[in-house]
């Protein structure tokens, strides 16, 4: 099957928009891996969006090893998605080109990474508010029936208004052994689970693993283990973290408690659920 087709196939053969005559181009974010994202304006409701365009050609050796299993695209994951932490999808389909595109609300502010990586401390309310909300936008995802697969800092804005929004879906999946089967290594090597990183059989709670490491980090502006930029560093997340308390040495214990349990190498060990995660720390004030 070629290139077009296998796109037509998992996009459902919908009719291509001309996207450059439907929008007006504002911004450009930095290229992802596979995708370019734009800040846009509808030229004809002059509402602002972000769209994504997705590179066939780069995204097909991902999309290829679910050829055949039903896997629905980012635009159709995306519409099935909801919630108050949650970047809406408004609509999917395809360029004049043949590739992808997603649709979705523009959401202003700052990348959690990008707060993390100037080393200013968030005040430790707003932190507990930052984690509770990220943490309910991965309960979201898992409520639809899906897996992330690349939760971390860099996949969530913090509103000037205080509201963490969750977005990006192109590495997410049906929760269902047939798309989470080992030998798919897919993710940010430092918010790997260990059981990605080995190449096993993995669940929902890969996420729960990958959430932890953030957690961790927005309360603590350091990381559980030492940083890298290869599959390799993930390799550490079998040993045990350094404890959380050395790095906010007045955190509030449930709280510790909760985001290290997420940090668990075998996944028996972490909160089966994100629900459980938050019902661990609704009681915990700063």
């Amino acid at each position: 099957m070629t290139l077009q087709g296998f796109f037509s196939g998992l996009f459902g053969g919908s009719k291509r928009v001309d996207l450059w005559k439907r929008f007006e181009r504002l911004r450009e974010s930095n290229s992802g891996t596979m995708s370019t994202f734009y800040k846009v304006r509808d030229l004809k409701t002059g509402e602002i969006h972000g769209l994504k365009l997705i590179d066939r050609a780069k995204a097909a050796p991902v999309e290829s090893r679910y050829k055949g299993l039903g896997k629905p695209g980012e635009g159709e994951v995306g519409l099935q998605i909801s919630g108050p932490n949650i970047a809406r999808t408004i609509e999917w389909g395809e360029s004049m080109s043949g590739d992808p595109f997603v649709l979705q609300e523009f959401v202003e502010g700052k990348l959690l990474h990008a707060l993390i990586s100037t080393k200013q401390p968030l005040p430790p309310a707003q932190r507990l508010d930052v984690v509770r909300q990220a943490a309910t936008a991965v309960a979201a995802v898992h409520k639809a029936g899906f897996v992330h697969r690349d939760i971390c800092p860099r996949n969530f804005i913090l509103r000037p208004d205080g509201r963490v929004v969750l977005f990006d879906f192109g590495l997410t999946v049906p929760d269902k052994p047939v798309f989470l089967q080992p030998g798919n290594r897919i993710g940010t090597p430092n918010y790997m689970a260990p059981e990605v990183v080995r190449r096993r059989q993995a669940d929902k709670r890969l996420d729960i693993f990958s959430f932890g490491v953030s957690a961790y980090e927005v309360c603590t502006l350091a990381s559980p283990w030492p940083r890298g930029t290869t599959g390799s560093a993930a390799l550490a997340h079998d040993t045990p973290p350094e404890p959380i308390d050395r790095h906010w040495a007045d955190i509030p214990p449930p709280l510790a408690a909760a985001i290290m349990s997420c940090l668990a190498a075998e996944p028996d060990k972490r909160p089966p659920t994100m629900e459980k995660f938050l019902a661990s720390i609704a009681r915990v004030t700063v």
